[in-house]
């Protein structure tokens, strides 16, 4: 199925049957909490300030344990997940640290084997003491001594660049069509989540060479020249997981203000309502209208009234843990927990919270099916089925 007939569907179906509101059993239920873990977790190596990480697919399927880690510090590492032996890799830009900023996502493309390209996302620097995510892409050369990127070229800059040090979002996901979705936080200022202008608070569509893509919903320059044709979706606060289900539809968690975390649908020229709508609140006091639907906005698929802090996405499609396929594993950040949510097609309910007891910036999927975690202390945790021997 091409990805404009998967997008022609969704939005069928959304039609059909998204027009309930999110505040069903559900919504409501709680995760079942539970120290209790289905797994077996296995340190396999430490970092200073892991962020993001990525395994290096060969033939399009991913049957190495090589992976790349990004440190908010600015480095980034070759690790081979089996033995825990790690080498830096030389060639990265320069980023800006500070705050939430640095080095970001890491994504191979998917024709990793054929093109070697791997991209980078990171904070950069801008005039008068501004900063904006930007990403970028270059060729990964190994053998031969250090491993590097050469011909590093940035190909997309947030815009505009203001100042401060928080929400950059910068998650990079391929689609099945082979063009890129770009999380773009609001940094922070609210109001340009809703300006078409901006790519403040945004979902991105991209070519691979960052292009905005063709079909995009507001890349239409007889409509308004004005409004940024990358735009897929707005109205978002701080998307720092995105992932794509099987099925091509796309999913993103966002991180709420005070409660109002939100897991969400994402659908083409939709508006999720950030500043104007949430079911969390200002921080220091002040109420968000919660209503969606009537103002016009997407209602998230769940929320956590509580904060969880979502710091990452990944929608599991391994068999090493086949109760879990086709469904959501969260990172939660000030929640200190592994979250699992359950997906059916374009409904999603609350299912599993095992506490980790450390704040879990990453999740990622291993060549045979096995979960990794990084930790923001700094410990990448590699999960495997309890009660298995690993062969």
């Amino acid at each position: 199925m091409t990805f404009r007939l998967m997008q022609a569907a969704a939005l069928m179906m959304v039609a059909a049957c998204g027009s309930a509101p999110s505040s069903t059993a559900a919504q409501t239920r709680n995760e079942q909490t539970s120290n209790q873990r289905p797994f077996t977790v296995t340190e396999v190596a430490r970092f200073t300030t892991p962020w993001a990480m990525d395994f290096l697919p060969r033939s399009g399927v991913r049957l190495t344990a090589a992976a790349l880690v990004t440190e908010k510090d600015g480095r980034l590492w070759l690790i081979n997940t089996s033995t825990g032996a790690r080498q830096q890799v030389s060639g990265v830009p320069r980023v800006k640290v500070a705050g939430q900023g640095g080095l970001g996502d890491v994504v191979a493309h998917p024709d990793f084997a054929g093109n070697q390209r791997v991209y980078l996302s990171y904070a950069e620097a801008g005039p008068s003491g501004t900063s904006g995510a930007a990403v970028g892409y270059g060729r990964l050369i190994l053998g031969g001594g250090q491993p590097r990127i050469e011909g590093f070229k940035v190909i997309w800059r947030q815009s505009p660049k203001v100042t401060g040090n928080g929400h950059f979002g910068h998650r990079i996901a391929f689609a099945p069509d082979g063009s890129m979705f770009v999380s773009s936080g609001e940094r922070e200022k609210m109001a340009p989540a809703q300006d078409l202008r901006s790519s403040l608070g945004k979902i991105l569509r991209l070519t691979a060479e960052g292009a905005p893509a063709p079909g995009n919903p507001f890349n239409d320059p007889r409509a308004d020249s004005t409004r940024d044709p990358a735009i897929w979706s707005y109205g978002h606060r701080n998307a720092l997981g995105i992932a794509f289900a099987a099925d091509g539809r796309l999913w993103s968690s966002e991180m709420g203000p005070q409660g109002g975390d939100e897991f969400n649908l994402i659908l083409p020229g939709r508006n999720y309502g950030w500043p104007s709508a949430s079911y969390g609140s200002h921080y220091g006091g002040g109420g968000i209208p919660d209503q969606h639907r009537s103002r016009g906005f997407e209602e998230p698929k769940l929320w956590w009234s509580r904060s969880i802090s979502p710091g990452s996405l990944l929608i599991y499609t391994g068999n090493l843990f086949p109760q879990w396929k086709g469904d959501a594993l969260i990172g939660a950040l000030s929640g200190e927990s592994l979250i699992r949510v359950d997906i059916e097609g374009d409904r999603a309910s609350k299912a599993d919270r095992w506490p980790m007891g450390e704040r879990i910036r990453a999740v990622d999927q291993g060549p045979r099916g096995e979960v990794y975690l990084l930790e923001d202390g700094g410990r990448l945790l590699r999960l495997e089925p309890a009660g298995q021997t690993r062969r």
